[in-house]
């Protein structure tokens, strides 16, 4: 067999057309590279323009407005109200020192919580008698209070979430044959009405549960500090801030509801519509006020015109008297 001739341009051909291919597979690359980060680019500038559509269809002016600012401010201060109330969990040590030093018990944890049912809290104290304790209970259910103002505070939280996105992206049916207003104007009175009534139910049984968690109260429970030999204390007691702030917001949320009522009120045709008639009989008014000077005008005028008429007349008569007192006295003289 004839060996195999290679030509003699393969040896410069091959490196030239592998570097061409190597070059074209990074042109490739980077086209790829580009495309994707056009997509990108795309997709990005697409979500912002539904952000944008979103923004353009929405009135946010209207959370400049006390309507809508206050609305605002009742969403925050609902979320703190019953963020401060149905969060809280406090804690009361008190100790019990024995006239046998082994059965005392210096540091005993009484931990309590919300809804606040203190009647199903327990906790065990030395009886100082071998060893031996006893299991006691807090007295007093003040749950229903807490659990009313924590209801109102939640619905209060949605219903001004709810509205706030109604002013800002259905305006228009908001207004629409002024059912909107009027609904909201109602919401508006009971929700105030509930802020003051589950503030101050709350209010009181706060004060309640202070009694009843109070450390000199709960060593009343037990039997082993009845003995005068025995030595009982209070190692420290609740901490009450988070409660107390849970008022703040209650009373805070009923001055907000209360005070929102005059700006939803305007939006309603009750006001609309008595503000008419006062306008009106105003200009009514103005408008006899006007005309009382040309009516006096005329009058003066006729006034004058009758004066004038009457003077003539009297100078008429007066003439005639003359003429007729001529030949009286002509005739007396004869």
């Amino acid at each position: 067999m004839d060996p195999v001739v290679v030509p003699n341009f393969l040896p410069q051909v091959l490196p030239r057309l592998a570097h061409t291919w190597l070059t074209l597979g990074r042109v490739l690359q980077t086209c790829l590279a580009r495309a994707r980060r056009l997509r990108r680019a795309e997709t990005w500038e697409g979500n912002m323009d539904a952000a944008g559509q979103i923004v353009s269809v929405g009135t946010f002016r209207v959370l400049k407005l006390p309507l809508g600012f206050i609305r605002v401010l009742e969403w925050l201060f609902a979320i703190f109200a019953f963020a401060t109330c149905g969060g809280y969990s406090g804690q009361l040590r008190v100790s019990v020192d024995c006239v046998n030093k082994t059965d005392s018990n210096l540091s005993i944890g009484i931990n309590f919580a919300y809804p606040f049912r203190l009647h199903q809290v327990s906790f065990y104290a030395p009886l100082c008698e071998a060893k031996r304790q006893e299991r006691l209970f807090l007295t007093g259910d003040y749950s229903s209070s807490a659990e009313f103002f924590v209801t109102i505070a939640v619905f209060a939280f949605l219903y001004s979430l709810l509205a706030t996105v109604v002013y800002i992206f259905f305006q228009n049916k908001y207004r629409e044959n002024n059912r909107g207003p009027l609904v909201d104007f109602v919401v508006t009175v009971v929700f105030s009405f509930l802020w003051l009534v589950s503030s101050s139910a709350w209010a009181k049984g706060l004060s309640d549960v202070k009694v009843a968690t109070d450390p000199d109260e709960v060593l009343l429970l037990m039997s082993a500090c009845k003995v005068q030999a025995n030595k009982c204390g209070s190692v420290h007691g609740p901490i009450w801030s988070g409660l107390n702030t849970s008022v703040v917001f209650g009373f805070l949320n009923f001055v907000l509801w209360a005070g929102n009522i005059w700006f939803v009120f305007k939006e309603t045709g009750w006001h609309k519509s008595g503000q008419r008639y006062p306008t009106g009989s105003s200009e009514k008014q103005t408008s006899t006020l006007n005309q009382k000077p040309y009516i006096r005008g005329s009058v003066e005028q006729s006034g004058s015109f009758g004066g004038q008429g009457s003077l003539g007349q009297q100078s008429s008569y007066d003439q005639a008297d003359s003429y007729t007192g001529g030949p009286t006295s002509f005739n007396n003289q004869m």
